[in-house]
């Protein structure tokens, strides 16, 4: 399997744990931003950006760790998971 398709199978996962405990998950492209998160997800009244990575190997850029730390210090909520053990802690986070 290739780089995007293990991604892809985490990024997947994310999207049907989310659906199917009744939220809603959109793909984010933010014009002119590049490294912000993949995903937002609204989840039991919670917004979080979720930036998801390939199981083993995935790194996360410089620009996305200086994205992710400038919005959790503007006080939003920023997830990373690299695996389906990351995704369920999210989901349970976000489902207290």
């Amino acid at each position: 399997m290739g780089k995007n398709t293990l991604e892809n199978a985490v990024e997947n996962y994310l999207t049907k744990e989310v659906e199917r405990r009744g939220g809603i998950t959109y793909k984010f492209e933010s014009p002119g931003q590049k490294g912000v998160p993949d995903r937002i997800v609204i989840l039991n009244g919670r917004t979080a950006f979720v930036e998801t990575k390939r199981p083993k190997g995935g790194r996360f850029s410089k620009l996305q760790k200086w994205q992710i730390d400038r919005m959790r210090k503007a006080g939003a909520k920023v997830y990373t998971a690299k695996n389906k053990e990351e995704v369920d802690a999210i989901m349970e986070e976000l489902s207290r």
